[in-house]
């Protein structure tokens, strides 16, 4: 997506392109054969969604054929994972390479570890606790109560007279992987019907995958996850430089 004198282009492929991805299974099938993937173009040329399919139905509202109707298909598939992954912008994961990113991102850190070491906020916090809980034992649960994005904002305190930056806490706990967007709803009025656009829905992994995929990856150090990845993009687009690769993944954790 690039704005050329204040307009909006879609990249992408001609029609009859056989290349072309013409279904949302058809773009889940290949996250899962690359890996993961962002929705939109990039630095790196070629690595996203929407250089591989047509530019003429973004927005339409076309379920068939609109690409941002297929990240919410996608999203509520749980067939990979989806959210702000890439620079703090979307895209999507396989449940194959999750457990890497989850390693990389958090440094090895479960939440409520991560909070206790000082390493999270306040304003994360009082996020994450609608979502992760302890038993009576002490050990950590993860809740399953569906929460609106728009309904989290005002439960946790965001807004006016509250905490600031909703959207930008958000985004740091989906590039953190504490939580993913898992569906998008339309919102209700008091008489139950629906308006407005739709809204996302989210949860930690491991509520949708389970703690042992999510943090399956625990045993190698972030640093090796983080190099991982990073050879893995340089094996797909080998003319791309290290300093492209690391502004869309991000830096080592010791960096």
């Amino acid at each position: 997506m690039a704005n050329e004198n204040g307009t909006w282009i879609m990249r992408g492929l001609a029609w009859d392109d056989p290349y072309r991805i013409r279904t949302w299974q058809e773009l889940v099938n290949w996250v899962n054969e690359i890996g993961f993937l962002p929705l939109f173009a990039n630095d790196i040329k070629g690595f996203s969604a929407e250089e591989h399919v047509s530019p003429n139905y973004w927005w339409t509202g076309d379920k068939e054929q609109d690409p941002w109707e297929w990240r919410e298909i996608i999203a509520a598939s749980h067939e990979v994972a989806y959210g702000k992954f890439f620079g703090g912008k979307a895209g999507f994961i396989s449940k194959a390479w999750l457990p890497y990113f989850a390693n990389y991102r958090r440094n090895g850190y479960d939440f409520d570890s991560r909070y206790e070491d000082g390493l999270a906020t306040y304003r994360e916090k009082v996020i994450m606790d609608y979502y992760i809980g302890h038993d009576d034992n002490g050990d950590m649960v993860f809740k399953q109560d569906e929460i609106l994005s728009t309904e989290l904002k005002k439960m946790a305190g965001f807004g006016k007279g509250g905490l600031k930056n909703y959207p930008g806490i958000i985004t740091g706990l989906q590039m953190q992987l504490y939580l993913v967007i898992t569906g998008f709803q339309r919102r209700k009025n008091k008489k139950g019907a629906e308006y407005g656009m739709s809204v996302s829905v989210m949860f930690p992994p491991e509520t949708i995958w389970g703690y042992d995929l999510v943090t399956s990856a625990y045993s190698e150090e972030p640093t090796e996850s983080w190099q991982r990845i990073v050879d893995h993009v340089k094996k797909m687009y080998p003319k791309c430089s290290d300093e492209t690769v690391i502004g869309l993944i991000g830096k080592k954790q010791s960096e």
